[in-house]
């Protein structure tokens, strides 16, 4: 049963119908130079001892493969050098890998040459690589005991040492290590002897997915992740909010390599997060941002699995001592200030943008009349103004920026808003973003959420935010409340607020703005005579 156990574990590894295989995933990239494979096994038999004695070559041997379509597709053009370069390894793992490597090269030698087990290995070869592992030999004498070696991983990009540098000697004596192993399997091997393993400190065991596969670039997958994202019309927020942590992981984590990455790793980095933010934050923004990067490797076939998976935070529930949503009382106190709003001047100047004050004056009181997230009315357009005969709306549009459905909707206007001069505020404006400068859009930027924040903390200062609300949210809150109050469906109200059907049913037929024109116009207006 142990055994059982330790091969559902093991990476590269797959047993189908009692009968066992090693199986590698092709990156995307390398699949058009492997006629279109997504993935390469070589079957290991059906049993379960003698499979993983055998899994690790054959894991070399479709590697061995794998590399080869590595260096078709450099030479094809098609995709950039950099890509298919390994990073550096540690001089454990390329010890490891010359030693699977050699190993492989003496299996296809017996396999065409019948006379190969006769040769005898020189004993000055072996002398001079024992002095060598023992630290005996000079850096000329290394270089010529190992050199081609070293070579070979310095070109591969697995190593930086330079000739006669402390850190090449290191890596010189480790191979002199590998290949006095790899000489003592050759002479069991010559005796029909293939259960030997090494005795080297150097080999202790490792992952046999460590050894044989490239690096994964937790950084490139997130770029890969949002270029999809990017796409698709969205990422620009993940962008901004999720560089920083995945950055902070791969410090934490000491490599940029996600096939490295195991669970430990991910709960060791939440719980010192957790020593200093919420465990919401946490949650929500922290171990989102990893899981969304792995789950996306995962899906692309590029990680078999993701070490972020399961890993949870048991998030309190927060205690709510009041409504989330504004009283009509409380709302119309932030609305008379909003709207009475005039900016200080600093001198004899007034530095504060005149988008900034409208949004001051006219946000709150949008966001009130008709649900809408604070976003989305501080990134509408002049143009998102509209009228259809006797209707005039806002269109909340993807094209202004970020919409969480990425679905346009238009959202009528409350009498009173017309009432207040609303439209003669936007015939004023100049065309473009109403409630920051036209010019305020920088690529990787989103102005409207700049603003929103700003709107949130004049507020928040001026002691205008009951405690428990939220500035912005709190809004949506209360409209809903209020159209509840005043027997609207809810399906009306979900298609006002942008809110998804909750139910097939409420799918079908469409929710039109008359429907919704009248629903609003059944709100009662906001009174400021008794604040």
């Amino acid at each position: 049963m142990g055994d059982l156990v330790m091969a559902a574990k093991t990476r590269n590894w797959l047993e189908r119908n009692g009968r066992y295989y090693a199986r590698v995933v092709i990156p995307l990239p390398l699949r058009p130079f492997m006629g279109g494979k997504s993935q390469l096994t070589e079957p290991l038999g059906p049993d379960l001892r003698s499979a993983r004695n055998l899994h690790s070559g054959a894991v070399a041997r479709i590697r061995a493969q794998i590399d080869i379509a590595k260096q078709k597709a450099n030479a094809s053009g098609l995709h950039g050098q950099k890509r298919f370069t390994p990073e550096p390894i540690s001089i454990n793992e390329i010890a490891h890998r010359h030693y699977l490597r050699r190993l492989e090269l003496d299996r296809k030698l017996r396999l065409s040459n019948n006379n190969w087990a006769s040769i005898s290995i020189d004993d000055l070869v072996v002398a001079q690589l024992r002095d060598g592992m023992a630290g005996k030999l000079g850096d000329n004498a290394l270089l010529d005991a190992v050199g081609p070696a070293t070579a070979h991983f310095q070109q591969l990009g697995n190593t930086t040492a330079k000739f006669g540098s402390h850190e090449w000697r290191e890596l010189a004596m480790a191979l002199c290590a590998a290949e006095f192993e790899v000489l003592s399997r050759i002479v069991e091997r010559d005796e029909g002897v293939y259960s030997g393993a090494p005795s080297h400190p150097l080999f202790e065991p490792m992952d046999v997915e460590q050894l044989t596969s490239d690096p994964v670039s937790i950084r490139d997958l997130f770029q890969r992740y949002l270029k999809e994202l990017k796409a698709n019309g969205r990422g620009t927020e993940a962008e901004q909010r999720w560089t920083p942590i995945v950055e902070d992981f791969i410090a934490f984590a000491k490599t940029d390599d996600a096939r490295r990455i195991t669970r430990k790793h991910v709960i060791q980095w939440k719980d010192v997060k957790l020593n200093y933010l919420a465990p919401k934050t946490v949650k929500d923004v922290y171990l989102t941002a990893l899981k969304a990067t792995f789950n996306w490797a995962v899906a692309n076939d590029i990680l078999d699995t993701s070490p972020a998976d399961k890993v949870k935070i048991r998030v309190k529930e927060k205690v709510l001592n009041r409504p989330k949503g504004f009283t009509r009382e409380e709302a119309a106190k932030v609305l008379r200030a909003s709207l009475r709003y005039v900016p200080a001047p600093y001198g004899t100047k007034i530095r504060e943008a005149s988008q900034t004050t409208a949004a001051k004056r006219w946000a709150p009181i949008l966001c009130a009349l008709t649900g809408s997230r604070i976003t989305e009315i501080t990134q509408l357009r002049k143009s998102d103004i509209q009228t259809a005969g006797e209707v005039t709306y806002i269109r909340i549009s993807p094209d202004a920026g970020a919409v969480k459905n990425n679905k346009f909707r238009d959202v009528p206007l409350h009498q009173q808003l017309l009432d207040l001069g609303f439209l003669g505020f936007v015939s004023g404006s100049a065309e473009g973003p109403l409630f920051y400068p036209s010019g305020a859009r920088k690529p990787g930027s989103n102005p409207a959420a700049i603003v929103s924040s700003r709107l949130a903390q004049w507020l928040q200062r001026n002691q205008l935010i009951p405690a428990g609300v939220s500035p912005n949210h709190g809004w949506r809150h209360s409209f809903k409340t209020f159209c509840r109050e005043a027997n609207i469906d809810s399906a009306t109200i979900d298609a006002i607020c942008g809110h998804a059907p909750r139910s097939v049913g409420e799918k079908y037929g469409d929710v039109t703005l008359k429907t919704m024109k009248n629903a609003i116009d059944s709100l009662p207006a906001y009174s400021f005579d008794k604040v």
